[in-house]
């Protein structure tokens, strides 16, 4: 095996650009971001065409949807990224930053109660983008899934989104049908016709809209679309489930407030080397749901981006 020649030195300076070493080599892999999952036919020819020019011609998909041209040497990859750039293509999505966002299929889904690719670029946009010279404790991962399905596990990220349509009952409308279609509709056994009522018991509803429409006298005919949000899961070797603010917010510009505080709040709170998990746990849920609810994290914004803490990141899970 020929000996390794990149320097320590720089081997760190290219992974914070999205380059990582290839095990036992010389050479790296560069990871494209793709925003949310979703690329164009004209920027995967791009890559493609990359990964035969200045890599090995194989391309890798990560968990976080990120994509990764491997074998590239370290004397092509300027090179590499001039080349992609043309398509509009970045490499990144490393270090104790906010992370690429993951996004489900929501906004073509059957199932899918909100816009994740659009609602997920916005994320991206404002905040992977946005807050990209923001030193955090750990690494922030967002997930946006479209409806309770799961499919991106936003419970098991720093903060997920899920998608949700609340059922709006109208009492009067309802016949107390023996054989209740919205009770047969139900996959969460939630809706059951009690007494000559249909009842919905809120603590086994997860508001996946399934029973919008399905009453024939329309006592189920509309719904309220939200955002329910999950903060401190956590996957890998310390797993956290992520537990759900006890609000659903129906405005997205709220919603998308709590995530720049969560933001704000873990690079304030946090302790450099521990996950969000660890500091909603160290704080209390209470206390910082209490806190997420409240604006004074906003308007402390640019008091806590000024502070100089969080200089070294670094992990401990």
């Amino acid at each position: 095996m020929a000996a390794l020649t990149i320097s320590p030195a720089d081997e760190k300076r290219v992974k914070g650009m999205g380059f990582l070493s290839n095990k036992g080599t010389d050479n790296f892999s560069g990871r494209i971001i793709t925003v949310n999952g979703k690329i164009t036919a004209a920027q995967q020819r791009c890559i493609a065409e990359a990964a035969e020019k200045f890599g090995n011609g194989i391309v890798t998909f990560t968990t976080r949807l990120t994509i990764e041209v491997q074998g590239i040497p370290y004397d092509k990859i300027e090179a590499f990224q001039e080349y992609i750039a043309k398509e509009g293509l970045v490499t990144g999505g490393t270090g104790s930053l906010v992370r690429p966002v993951v996004a489900c299929k929501g906004t073509t889904c059957q199932y899918g109660l909100l816009d994740s690719f659009g609602l997920s670029e916005e994320i991206h946009k404002r905040f992977y983008e946005g807050y990209r010279t923001v030193k955090l404790p750990h690494k922030f991962k967002i997930a946006v899934g479209g409806c309770p399905n799961n499919c991106v596990k936003p419970d098991l990220n720093d903060l997920g989104i899920i998608g949700q349509r609340i059922p709006n009952f109208v009492e009067d409308e309802c016949n107390g049908c023996k054989k209740c279609s919205v009770e047969k509709t139900c996959p969460m056994g939630a809706a059951k016709v009690v007494d000559g009522l249909l009842e919905i018991n809120k603590e086994i509803c997860n508001n996946c809209g399934r029973c919008i429409g399905t009453c024939h006298f329309d006592a189920l005919g509309d719904g309220t679309y939200g955002y329910k949000i999950y903060i401190g899961g956590r996957w890998g070797k310390k797993i956290a489930q992520g537990r759900a603010l006890d609000k659903i917010f129906t405005d997205k510009e709220e919603a998308l407030h709590v995530i720049e505080k969560a933001i704000l709040l873990f690079r304030e709170q946090g302790k450099t080397g521990e996950r969000f998990a660890k500091t909603i746990e160290r704080l209390g849920f209470e206390n910082v749901q209490e806190q997420l609810l409240s604006d004074d994290l906003l308007e402390r914004k640019q008091q806590i981006l000024d502070a100089e803490v969080h200089v070294t990141g670094g992990a401990t899970c």
